[in-house]
C-alpha cells in the first residue's frame, strides 16, 4: 500500500517583491475573530505598529483597535493593503493613521514619532513588527548587500524608531518586539535573518532592564509559520505549499492566532512581565 500524500494546505503561489501583498493571496490570512468582544483593555491608548498594513501587523491593529486604541500603521509601500487595515480598524470605531516608508532609515523613524504625535498628541504602544527575508542554500551567496538590507529593516529600525519614540513614553508604556522561532533553533537557508531575529531577543532582554526604572515595559513575541505575504514573496510555490507542515500541529498559523499575544503584552494583563518572550509556533520547543 503506498503511503498517504499530505495534501496541500493552500494552492501554490508566488508573488515576485517583498515583502508581498495580502490581497493576492489564497487563501487571504485571518486577521480577526468575530467572537473577540473588546473590554477597553487599551481605551484611550495610541499605539504605532510597524509592517502594520498585512499579516500579523493588520491582525494585531484590528484587535488593539478593539480594544479601544487608536493606530498609526507604518508600511513600506503596499497603499492597497495598507488602505484596508484601515477601513478594518476606522471600522471598530478608532482613528487610524498611515505612514509610508522606509523603517531602516533613522530620519523616517523621526518623522513617524513626529506624525504620529502631531495627530494624537500621545503614544502609549510601540510594535515593532516589520522584517524581510532572502533565503539562500548557499551562505556563500548571502552578499554585505543583503546583510545589510536584512540588518536594517529588522533590528536596527527597532533601534531607531524606539530612540524616537522614547521621549514620549510614560510609566505603563509598552513596547513589543516581534522576533522569530527561527532566534532560538536557527535556520540553514536564513542565517541573516534568524541573525537578526536573535538580535531581537537580545534587544527585547537589555532594554526590558534599562527601561524597568521607568516602568516601561518591552517584551517579544516569536512566531513560527504564520501564514502572511512575507511567505508567498520569500519561497518558491513548492514550498509555499506545504509551509507550516512541519510542526507538531502540522499546519501554519493564522495571524487572528498570534495577535492576542500582542494584546497581552501591550495590555496591563502582563504588568509582571517585562524582558519576557512568547512562543505562538504550533507546538515546536524551543527552551527559549
Amino acid at each position: 500500500m503506498k503511503p498517504a500524500q499530505k495534501k496541500a494546505a493552500r494552492p501554490p503561489q508566488k508573488q515576485a517583491t517583498q515583502p508581498g501583498r495580502q490581497k493576492e493571496m489564497t487563501p487571504a490570512p485571518k486577521s480577526s475573530r468575530p467572537q473577540h468582544q473588546g473590554t477597553g483593555k487599551l481605551k484611550g491608548k495610541v499605539a504605532i505598529i510597524t509592517g502594520g498594513d498585512s499579516g500579523i501587523g493588520r491582525a494585531v491593529a484590528i484587535l488593539f483597535a478593539r480594544e479601544g486604541a487608536n493606530i498609526v500603521i507604518v508600511y513600506l509601500n503596499e497603499h492597497d493593503d495598507a488602505g484596508e487595515t484601515r477601513r478594518l480598524v476606522e471600522k471598530e470605531g478608532v482613528k487610524c493613521h498611515l505612514i509610508s516608508g522606509d523603517v531602516g532609515q533613522p530620519e523616517f523613524c523621526t518623522q513617524v514619532v513626529d506624525q504620529a504625535i502631531g495627530k494624537f498628541k500621545k503614544l502609549d504602544i510601540l510594535v515593532n513588527n516589520a522584517a524581510e527575508q532572502h533565503p539562500q542554500e548557499d551562505f556563500a551567496n548571502v552578499t554585505p548587500q543583503q546583510v545589510e538590507a536584512t540588518f536594517r529593516t529588522n533590528i536596527l529600525s527597532m533601534f531607531f524608531l524606539t530612540h524616537a519614540v522614547l521621549p514620549h513614553l510614560k510609566e505603563g508604556s509598552a513596547i513589543v518586539n516581534t522576533t522569530s522561532v527561527t532566534a532560538y533553533r536557527g535556520s540553514p537557508h536564513l542565517v541573516d535573518y534568524a541573525s537578526t531575529k536573535g538580535a531581537i531577543v537580545g534587544f527585547t532582554r537589555a532594554l526590558a532592564l534599562n527601561l524597568a526604572g521607568k516602568k516601561i515595559r518591552v517584551n517579544g513575541v516569536a512566531p513560527g509559520p504564520i501564514w502572511t505575504p512575507l511567505i508567498p514573496s520569500t519561497f518558491d510555490e513548492k514550498k509555499v505549499e506545504s509551509f507550516g507542515q512541519d510542526v507538531p500541529l502540522k499546519r501554519a498559523g493564522e495571524p487572528e492566532e498570534v495577535a492576542p499575544c500582542y494584546l497581552f503584552l501591550a495590555s496591563d494583563d502582563s504588568s509582571y512581565m517585562t524582558g519576557q518572550v512568547l512562543h505562538p509556533n504550533g507546538g515546536e520547543i524551543i527552551n527559549g
